[in-house]
């Protein structure tokens, strides 16, 4: 029997999560990195119970997300969604992971597989630098009902062909376990669920519709006249006062938005809600504070304001900075339009990047050639922080922290895949080979 929260519908962008029990916690884990997601979830005890979860929930959400293609391919076999679906998929870290602790105890020369392709399993035998030895995989359709799966393993198991079974179904691995048979579940890491959610909401009405929406925020300068007491003459306090309204400015300059000062020590600024989204890392970031604090000592309380209207998002900006200033400044909140709180946000840069701003195809394109969401997220916030796109293997082994050596692997993949492109060398001082410069070519649209 299925399991569901009885949580209301949401008011926000409404997400489906359809998975098992056992990746409830993970799932919530990793959706709170996504703000703008209210999720409904619905729990299974088996595969097959996803068509009539997902039939219950589609005219309520604006996506759903699967927690793997069986249960996904289950529901679009059998239902016409008019909603973007998506499912969570394996990278080979999972399987890697299961890999190894079947190998540790069973050996990796006899086992029983079933949901994953050969050339998947081939391919994580190749990277783990282990002998592929043929296994025995399930020759029908990934569809099949966990019954026939479970019967299909424990022949092989009985027979002798197979000492241990690797699968990608919850209840496969839960009927063998219950026989008594060794098994792994082949289960999604945090990084291949961000991922899934990153392409769901990119995927939702909502969010391109929000993109021009506009946002109000409110700066105020902490404890401003602490500090102008202890400068000797009125013009020092004045000069102060312009350079602290320069770097503000400038900070609003790079939201493409527009900068008023509201007299003493506050300031109001009007941006657009996608830049905003981009510029903070989606809502996490805001590194103008600890700018203000290293080069003058002082401190900001932020404030942000989402709204249906200008009116509406002003209200909501002038809520999250009083917020601010209760927890005793330094910090930033954010009210949406249903007069929710996101925050506080960090008010430094952060060192990764959300890749829910990222173009869908762009995404792909890095993912086929091998870029994996970690190491692109890295490369985006390096970007997007320092305004480049050009860099040597030396300083890309640093912004990835790896090896020279794997970044050079990681180099000529993106050369053929057409990402990157070398544009000269850079001659050092020592006698040494010139350092070839590589230009990011695929996230020059992200410089300003």
């Amino acid at each position: 029997m299925a399991e569901t929260n009885t949580a209301p519908f949401p008011k926000g962008i409404a997400i489906g999560i359809i998975g098992p029990e056992q990746l409830r916690e993970k799932m919530e884990h990793c959706l709170k990195g996504f703000p703008s997601f209210d999720p409904v979830t619905r729990l299974f005890s088996r595969e097959d119970e996803a068509p009539e979860l997902a039939k219950e929930l589609m005219d309520h959400v604006e996506v759903i997300l699967f927690s793997g293609p069986v249960p996904y391919r289950m529901a679009v076999q059998k239902l016409n969604f008019k909603i973007p679906v998506h499912y969570v998929r394996l990278s080979g870290t999972g399987l890697y992971r299961a890999l190894f602790r079947i190998g540790r105890r069973f050996g990796l020369e006899e086992m029983s597989v079933d949901t994953l392709s050969k050339q998947s399993v081939e391919r994580a035998f190749q990277e783990l630098g282990e002998p592929y030895k043929e296994l025995v995989h399930y020759p029908g359709s990934d569809l099949a009902a966990s019954g026939a799966l479970i019967d299909f393993h424990t022949e092989q198991v009985s027979s002798g062909k197979a000492k241990a079974v690797l699968t990608s179904v919850g209840a496969v691995s839960a009927g063998l376990s219950e026989k008594g048979i060794p098994n792994e579940w082949v289960l999604p890491t945090d990084q291949d669920i961000i991922v899934a959610l990153e392409r769901s909401l990119l995927s939702t009405e909502s969010r391109r519709s929000k993109e021009s929406q506009i946002v109000v925020g409110f700066i105020h300068v902490d404890e401003f006249d602490r500090l102008a007491k202890k400068k000797a003459s009125e013009h020092e306090v004045q000069r102060l006062k312009l350079d602290i309204h320069r770097m503000l400015l400038g900070y609003v300059e790079s939201l493409d938005g527009h900068l008023t000062h509201l007299g003493g020590n506050e300031y109001l600024f009007i941006t657009t809600r996608g830049i905003f989204e981009r510029e903070t890392g989606g809502y996490k970031s805001i590194p103008l504070a600890r700018v203000v604090e290293k080069y003058y000592g002082l401190s900001l309380s932020i404030g942000i304001g989402f709204g249906r209207s200008a009116n509406e998002a002003g209200t909501h900006a002038r809520l999250a900075l009083r917020n601010s200033k209760e927890s005793g400044g330094d910090i930033c909140f954010i009210v949406r339009e249903d007069k929710s709180v996101i925050g506080p946000l960090e008010m430094t840069h952060p060192h990764e990047y959300d890749l829910s701003l990222i173009d869908a195809n762009l995404l792909k394109r890095a993912e086929e050639a091998g870029l994996t969401s970690g190491y692109l997220s890295k490369l985006v916030a390096h970007v997007t922080r320092f305004g480049k796109t050009d860099y040597t293997a030396q300083e890309l082994a640093t912004v990835l922290d790896v090896t020279v050596r794997s970044t050079h692997r990681f180099l000529l993949a993106w050369l053929d895949s057409g990402l990157i492109e070398i544009i000269g060398e850079e001659k050092g001082k020592s006698k040494g080979r010139p350092k070839q410069i590589y230009r990011l070519s695929f996230l020059s649209e992200l410089v300003r």
